[in-house]
């Protein structure tokens, strides 16, 4: 049996009110929110923390495959999934490979996923989707994008939607799009692109898919779909047969239009509270589409079970952001720290310290147990030499031992909260704080890592791991 076994989620800290935006520029806007990545994350950052929310209490060791899917990856040519596996503590024989440049680039990875799995060249495939994407300030786009990253893992051992039946078109069309130069997404008239783009491709996937698997939409539970807006997304739902029952919440005026990860998202969203034998129908689409049917296994009751934040936990933890700081964020409007020189970075620097860089590990001094961070050769306890064994500290949570608020740094989000934290079983390290609010930053709070960007030197992004208050 081939089909999903976990999945994951992530939805960033802050949120930007759709009466915020209608603030800003004037006129009125109906009730609801989307999600804004912070000015240090990015696809990539965002990935990671979807992939470490599939994974929470799970060794890394067993997964074969990772594909990342976005249509706004840092790089134009540099492989992102290849950093996400590092970030993650993956082994280092494991496949990679990065699925861009379309809105349906997750449902595609996960059919290749399947295929793979299918064909027994992997055993555990990991998708993780997230996307970033800009819209013109002022446009419908700035209220309905939003910012979030899913993962989903698929395999033949624990499967908790086993893989009914597929169905892909292709179909070239001019709707949306974005050129490597462009700042923000464009489109053609938007009657247009829907009723002659979308809801024509997905319609009749669909329709060929349920005449293919002998499957009608009375016997489908949930359709989740990727969606323009909610009434593009209820409108194509009718002409399928679809009730307003079987459309699940996708997350509109909560999160947003979140791109290539909708689908997966929606998805994750949906096996939170899914019952053994509902069927799931998942489609994606760009320049084409994809179709799905899913049906939920006895196995969706253990996964519940595990310590994962996913879709529900990420909903609830959250803060506002007024529209100027939105704005900074995105580098709509230019700030001081912007306007100075970023510090330098070294290439090979970070390959020799990646398992500090990347993977975050410390030593544990073999005489006499002291966790340390980053990698000594000297032990600071008991002063032996040469003496360590690798320790992962990511996944530690930790607590505030010092700090210091520094409005002077230049820092896109100032202030600068600058940290000395110690984690849970031994270790101590120097780390920015980030998705925090500096007036609530005390001594002994509780704190867990993140994976961020950290600047752009040199020609490329720099990432590091920081601290933030435990969400």
């Amino acid at each position: 049996m081939t089909g999903i076994t976990r999945f994951g989620a992530y939805i960033p800290f802050h949120r930007l009110a759709h009466r915020e935006i209608a603030r800003a520029w004037g006129g009125r806007s109906a009730d609801g929110e989307r999600a804004v990545a912070n000015v240090d994350e990015d696809s990539i950052t965002m990935a990671v923390e979807a992939v470490r929310d599939l994974m929470a209490g799970r060794a890394s060791r067993d997964v074969d495959a990772l594909i990342f899917a976005s249509t706004t990856s840092p790089y134009a040519e540099k492989q992102a999934s290849s950093l996400i596996a590092t970030v993650a503590d993956f082994r280092h024989d494991l496949r990679t490979a990065d699925n861009t440049n379309s809105l349906r680039s997750a449902t595609t990875a996960i059919l290749a996923a399947l295929d793979s799995v299918r064909a027994g060249s992997a055993s555990r495939i990991i998708i993780a989707a997230a996307d970033t994407r800009l819209a013109a300030p002022k446009s419908a786009n700035e209220r309905l994008f939003g910012d979030a990253a899913s993962a989903i893992e698929v395999g033949s051992d624990g499967v908790i939607a086993r893989f009914l039946a597929s169905h892909s078109v292709v179909d070239e069309m001019t709707d949306t799009w974005r050129k490597s130069r462009d700042q923000f997404v464009s489109g053609w008239e938007e009657r247009f692109s829907v009723t002659q783009g979308y809801q024509r491709v997905v319609r009749q996937t669909v329709s060929e898919l349920f005449e293919r698997a002998q499957i009608g939409p009375s016997e489908i539970s949930k359709g989740i779909f990727y969606a323009p807006d909610p009434g593009s997304l209820a409108a194509l739902a009718k002409s399928l047969g679809l009730k307003a029952e079987q459309i699940p919440d996708h997350l509109f005026s909560s999160v947003g239009n979140t791109g290539a990860a909708m689908p997966a998202l929606v998805l994750s969203s949906v096996l939170e509270t899914a019952s053994a034998g509902e069927k799931l129908l998942v489609a994606g689409y760009g320049s084409g589409c994809d179709a799905m049917i899913f049906e939920v296994t006895e196995e969706i009751e253990r996964v519940k079970s595990l310590a994962r934040r996913g879709v529900s936990g990420h909903l609830s933890s959250k803060a506002y952001l007024d529209y100027e700081r939105y704005a900074k964020f995105r580098e709509l409007i230019e700030t001081d720290a912007a306007r100075r020189q970023s510090p330098s970075a070294s290439a090979p620097l970070i390959l020799r310290r990646r398992d500090e860089i990347y993977r975050f590990h410390g030593c544990r001094c073999l005489d006499c147990g002291k966790v340390q961070y980053p990698r000594q050769r000297v032990c600071i306890d008991c002063r032996s030499r040469d003496n360590f064994e690798s320790v992962p500290l990511a996944d530690k949570r930790a607590e505030l031992f010092t700090y210091t608020i520094d409005y002077l740094n230049a820092d896109l989000d100032p202030p600068t909260v600058s940290s000395i934290i110690d984690f849970e079983g031994g270790g101590r390290a120097y780390l920015m704080m980030t998705d925090r609010n500096p007036a609530e930053v005390r001594i002994g709070q509780r704190l867990e890592l993140t994976f961020r960007r950290i600047y752009e030197a040199e020609g490329f992004e720099n990432y590091y791991w920081k601290c933030r208050p435990l969400r």
